[in-house]
Order: C-alpha cells, then sequence, then structure tokens
C-alpha cells in the first residue's frame, strides 16, 4: 500500500505516476469526493465524541452532589443518534478509501526502465553457452514419459488438469533439487529454513498485496473450521460490537446470542508462493535494529488456479495448479534493501550455476512488474526443446508497500521511533522448472538424463538416470 499522504495530498501528481509508469487509471475525483466527505465528517464526529465526553462527566459530577439528571440525560440522547450516524458513516467511508488504495500497485522505483510489457524488459547479462547437440532434441514431456516418470494422465484422473504424477528416480530428482537449494541457502547465504503452514488468512493475502486484487487466482478452503473462543471474543467485537446495545446502552442477550450463533469464519487460502506465510510472520511486530536483514527460506508446495493463463503451458510441467518452490525473503533496514536486492538475486543466480545451467538476467519494465514490486529482476533459464530462455526465478524489492499494509516495522536506532521496514522475495527457484531445464539441457541421446554434479550427493551417488 502507498503512502496515504501521497492520496490525500497529491492525488493528481500521484494519478499520473500511476498512468505513466503502471497503466493504472486512477480516479481522483472520486477520491477526492470520499476524502472531501471523510474530514467533514471527521470534525463533526470528533466534535459529538467530545460533547458526549463533556456531558457524560457533567451527569456524574451532578449525580455525586445528589442533583437530577434528566435533562442533561435528554441532551445527551438528543445528539446520540446522529453521533452513531457519523461514525457509521465515517467508518464506511474509511473503508472505501481503504478499498481504493488496497488496488493501486506500488510505484516503480527510478532504476526501473519504462514499458507497456515484457517487450520493454532490459536484459543485464547471460551466463553460460547453450549446449549443442548432436542428436533430435526431446522436451521434457517425452523424457518424462519413458517409465511413466512424468506422468499428467493419471494426475488428471485424480485431479484435473495441470496436475502431475512423478515417479521413480525423476522424483527423486525433483526432490534432490529441493534439498541442494535448501542446503546452499542456508549454509552458504545465511538464510534460516523456515517450515510454514500451506494455509493462511485472508490478513496474511491482503498483507502481501494477493487480496483484494488476485482473489480469483487463489485457491480458498471455505470448509468449516472449528471456532476456538478467541475467535469468537475476536470476531464478535471486531465485527458487532456496536449493534448490539438497545437503547439504554446496555447489551441485548437476544441480539448478542444470535450474533454469535451466526458467526462466520473468514475462508483459509492455499498460499501461491511461500512468500506470503515467511514475510506475514513480522507483521504487526516491531523488529529490533539487531534482527535485520532477516532472512528466511522455505520449500513449500504452492497453489495457484492460473486464472489469467487459459492455453498457456497447457502441455507439460512448466504451468502447474500444484508445484513446488524454495523461496528467499528478507525484511531489511530501508537503506539496505537496494544492496539486498541485488544479493537475494545473486544468491538465485549461484543455484542455476552450480547447477550449470545457461541462463540470462533481465531487469523488467515498469509494465511488466507485478503488483506489489517497486523493482525486478527475473532469472531465465536456457530450455532446448524450446530455443529460448524460461522465467526460472524472480526477485522482487517491494519497499515498505508491503510492510505498510502489515504494519511491520523495526525500531531505528538513530530516532527511537518504529519505521516501516522493507521487505524483499525471491525464487531461489523453482523447483518444477529446474527438473525441467535438468531433464532437456542434460539429455543423452538414448533418452537418459545426466545428473549434474552438485546432485549426485543427493541421488545416492548415481551418475545418470534411466
Amino acid at each position: 500500500m502507498l503512502d496515504p499522504v501521497l492520496l490525500r495530498n497529491q492525488p493528481d501528481v500521484l494519478a499520473a505516476r500511476l498512468k505513466e509508469t503502471r497503466g493504472y487509471d486512477l480516479d481522483v475525483a472520486v477520491l477526492q469526493q470520499w476524502e472531501s466527505e471523510r474530514k467533514q465528517l471527521q470534525v463533526r464526529t470528533q466534535e459529538l465524541q467530545n460533547l458526549r465526553n463533556t456531558k457524560s462527566k457533567q451527569i456524574g459530577m451532578l449525580k455525586a452532589k445528589g442533583k437530577d439528571v434528566s435533562a442533561v440525560m435528554a441532551e445527551v440522547a438528543g445528539f446520540g443518534e446522529e453521533l452513531k450516524a457519523s461514525e457509521t458513516r465515517l467508518d464506511e467511508i474509511k473503508q472505501a478509501i481503504e478499498a481504493i488504495a488496497a488496488g493501486i500497485p506500488n510505484l516503480p522505483h527510478e532504476s526501473v526502465p519504462p514499458g507497456e510489457d515484457e517487450a520493454g524488459n532490459v536484459e543485464q547479462h547471460r551466463w553460460g553457452t547453450p549446449r549443442d547437440f548432436d542428436f533430435e532434441v526431446k522436451d521434457h514431456v517425452e523424457l518424462g514419459a519413458r517409465n511413466g516418470w512424468l506422468d499428467g494422465e493419471t494426475a488428471a484422473k485424480l485431479s484435473g488438469a495441470r496436475f502431475t504424477v512423478l515417479r521413480g528416480q525423476l522424483a527423486r530428482l525433483h526432490r534432490a533439487l529441493a534439498q541442494f537449494m535448501l542446503d546452499l541457502h542456508t549454509d552458504t547465504h545465511g538464510y534460516e529454513e523456515t517450515n510454514v503452514p500451506l494455509l493462511v488468512n485472508a490478513d496474511s493475502m491482503r498483507g502481501t498485496g494477493q487480496l483484494p486484487k488476485f482473489e480469483e487466482d487463489l485457491f480458498a478452503a471455505t470448509g468449516s473450521f472449528e471456532l476456538t473462543t478467541f475467535d469468537l471474543i475476536y470476531n464478535f467485537v471486531k465485527s458487532n460490537f456496536g449493534d448490539l446495545k438497545d437503547e439504554s446502552g446496555s447489551f441485548d442477550r437476544d441480539k448478542v446470542s444470535d450474533a454469535i450463533k451466526n458467526l462466520k469464519v473468514e475462508p483459509r487460502y492455499l498460499i501461491p508462493t511461500s512468500e506470503v506465510p515467511l514475510t506475514n510472520i513480522v507483521r504487526e511486530e516491531i523488529l529490533d535494529a539487531e534482527r535485520l536483514p532477516l532472512r528466511m527460506t522455505a520449500h513449500s508446495m504452492c497453489f495457484r488456479a492460473e486464472a489469467g493463463s487459459a492455453g498457456r503451458d497447457t502441455r507439460g510441467f512448466i504451468r502447474q495448479h500444484q508445484f513446488e518452490k524454495v523461496e528467499l525473503v528478507t525484511i531489511a533496514k530501508p537503506d539496505e534493501s537496494d544492496a539486498e536486492h541485488e544479493r537475494m538475486t545473486r544468491c538465485a543466480e549461484t543455484v542455476l550455476e552450480k547447477l550449470g545451467l545457461p541462463y540470462r538476467k533481465v531487469l523488467l519494465c515498469t509494465g511488466d512488474m507485478g503488483f506489489s514490486a517497486q523493482k525486478t529482476y527475473d532469472l531465465e533459464v536456457w530450455l532446448p526443446a524450446q530455443n529460448t530462455y524460461r522465467e526460472i526465478s524472480s526477485c522482487s524489492n517491494c519497499g515498505d508497500f508491503q510492510a505498510r499494509r502489515m504494519q511491520a516495522r523495526w525500531r531505528n536506532p538513530a530516532t527511537g521511533k518504529p519505521e516501516l521496514v522493507h521487505t524483499l522475495n525471491g525464487s531461489g527457484v523453482a523447483v518444477g522448472r529446474a527438473l525441467i531445464a535438468v531433464m532437456e539441457n542434460y539429455q543423452n541421446a538414448d533418452g537418459s538424463i545426466t545428473v549434474p554434479d552438485v546432485l549426485r550427493g543427493y541421488m545416492g551417488g548415481a551418475t545418470f538416470i534411466a
């Protein structure tokens, strides 16, 4: 989420920047209309609240002196309805403004090149030379069909399209890749291995920017979850507190009973990447400066509906509803996040170099970056069967965009005050796509696959699979 000061004080300037860099149309007129009404209501609500507090003190003093308070009580009742209506309307307006703010993408870093789509991305460098084959190259689907290693038909029977069953040595190679990446990032790069839930609540999805804008890309688990006493109390106070009193200000037992019966639990969501739970670990926290940078890595399943990708990469293992990644997340001080971004990207590059996979590093343009990112590098690995480079890692600096949504802060020792952290995330790397790249780049004429040197210890010493 962007700084609300920009929304309030410079909406025209912000709208122009968003249009130019993101192609995003901010309706300034609607925003200003809401903001004008909010200011008026804010003033009136505060006036009424102050008046109520003053009269409440007056009632207390009169009662202490044994005097009649009926006239003052009547006066309080006279503006009580206006106060209640004003508070309700003010809350509605704040929610409307927050809804607008929640849908605005992050502003690009000044170093990000302008562009409308991937054609505007800028290549930074290449590593490795694509292999020359003296036989006809097979793609990963054909290579995986042998021995039923990679089986989409059985997966379709079990779950539907865009799922895959892996078997035998190919399944082991897939596991070896994940183990290798975790060991590299923890032992060499200093990330803390973290095991995170695959189901998260809506607050976590909102914190990293998946909600509300990208709900159609998520899998929601809408089944019943047992309500704990804490859930009941929290949801009751959060959602229904103001509506459960009678005219005298006392709680109405029937209304309270009905509210508890009608309580509903928000759905949990299957994570699209472990960036979500890893980053939200610091939600609503104030971190000591000594803990930063906080570097975490996790190997997890990821789940995406791929709502906007109909017809793309439907063959094989490239674009799946369920896949695995080794994720990198860093929580950093603002003045260190640019350097941390370069470091994180380099950690992902090291994975591909140790695997001996040719790749290229690309700086994404303004029109091709993700919603929460202010700057992104993509790593694209060479796939011989497609004769092109395909994305295998995306490393982003989100600045304070996610931190503001999560209220994730650190205490700056120079000022002694809490300030927003910067959040960064990257694939270190996508396990399934790494498997595809190894299969195709290390294939042999007889259909066997040579095991890269760094993986042989994870494969029981095997030099190839066949």
